[in-house]
């Protein structure tokens, strides 16, 4: 069983719901129900709860970003030259309101923030990197990583 932060205990029904819904998020609750041999009014009942405690964030539609035009994926690493409480609010303000930006994470190691950015050529990434990045304050060091081949891409939690 999985336990999370409040002491809610997932079984393995639960855990089963959760890995149909990351493998098809559009099932029916019928559908969803029949997949974990239970009612469908038990089902729906499991699954408002999972949204409720938050184990399901949201529902969404991935895209095929190639095929939407965005080329480059990158992830890029950022150093900050000092690590004060407002600079690093600013950076992080910055990202959120960048809808290149992907994912933002905060990383030890040599460098600060970890970047997963989608761009639609080199173009747009230098546009990206002079026109964006460089001038967030305190922002010392940029260092950009371009994707040559996706092997893997997921969602799903491995569940268990």
């Amino acid at each position: 069983m999985i336990k999370s932060s409040e002491n809610i205990m997932l079984d393995h029904v639960d855990k089963s719901l959760l890995r149909a819904l990351q493998a098809d998020g559009r099932l029916s609750n019928v559908e969803l129900a029949r997949k974990i041999n239970l009612s469908p009014p038990a089902t729906h009942s499991r699954l408002r709860r999972l949204e409720k405690d938050g184990y399901i964030r949201q529902y969404t539609a991935v895209v095929d970003r190639e095929k939407a035009g965005y080329d480059l994926l990158c992830f890029i690493h950022i150093s900050l030259q000092m690590h004060q409480v407002t600079q690093v609010e600013k950076f992080r303000e910055a990202t959120r309101k960048m809808p290149e930006v992907l994912e933002c994470h905060h990383i030890t190691g040599e460098y600060d923030y970890l970047l997963k950015v989608v761009l639609k050529n080199r173009k747009d990434l230098e546009s990206f990197v002079v026109g964006k990045l460089t001038p967030i304050p305190g922002v010392a060091r940029i260092h950009t990583s371009l994707v040559l081949v996706e092997v893997k891409s997921t969602m799903a939690l491995p569940l268990e």
